[in-house]
């Protein structure tokens, strides 16, 4: 039988829990700040949703057949971790195979400092990764925000004529990781924010 007074045993197991808690909180924070050079080498190392490398040139493109006979949804989602604003302009557009087309993401930082951030792209269904081509995209390379700062980022991007007959619709989506951290204090920064909210859409000019 314990012989602490009711009121140190109390303090003990708050101090005791407050620990595991700080304990749980760095865990949290160390893979949120892993996770992104952790999926960079994993994609690099498979292939999948081939981060740092553009689909195909614009030249190629261009010279696509466009399947007129065709019509697919493309849906567009956002998610963001940290102090992060982000979101596509357009929730959803209809493009024909072949198509050339351009729709831009918006994204902020609401902190007061510059920060490093990177967007990592991911698609559904599965089988539609290899079709889904991007020319030009805003995960290619990282970003760099400053304090405060709104950006305008263009995804150009076509769809191969070859995607198979059944799928009908295809989603984007984009989850933006700050790269710079700077500490782990904050538990909400560990909670991906998501904005499935629309945005404009511009066809390309054709060839």
């Amino acid at each position: 039988m314990s012989t602490q007074p009711p009121a140190e045993a109390d303090r003990s197991f708050n101090r005791s829990m407050l620990i595991k808690l700080f304990v749980v909180a760095l865990m949290m924070f160390g893979f949120g700040f892993a996770l992104v050079p952790m999926y960079r080498a994993i994609c690099q190392i498979t292939g999948v949703n081939n981060l740092v490398q553009r689909d195909v040139s614009a030249r190629e493109a261009k010279n696509t057949q466009v399947d007129m006979s065709r019509t697919i949804s493309i849906e567009f989602d956002a998610n963001a971790r940290g102090l992060l604003g982000f979101k596509p302009e357009q929730r959803s557009l209809d493009v024909h195979p072949g198509e050339v087309t351009t729709v831009m993401y918006d994204v902020s930082n609401e902190q007061s400092r510059t920060i490093r951030a990177q967007a990592i792209p991911s698609y559904a269904p599965k089988q539609a990764t290899e079709y889904f081509r991007k020319i030009e995209c805003f995960c290619f390379t990282q970003q760099t925000l400053n304090a405060n700062e709104t950006k305008r980022m263009p995804v150009v991007f076509v769809v191969d004529p070859k995607l198979p007959k059944d799928v009908k619709t295809i989603t984007l989506s984009y989850t933006f990781f700050e790269l710079n951290t700077p500490a782990a204090g904050n538990a909400d920064d560990a909670v991906p924010k998501t904005n499935a909210v629309n945005a404009v859409a511009t066809p390309a000019k054709p060839a």
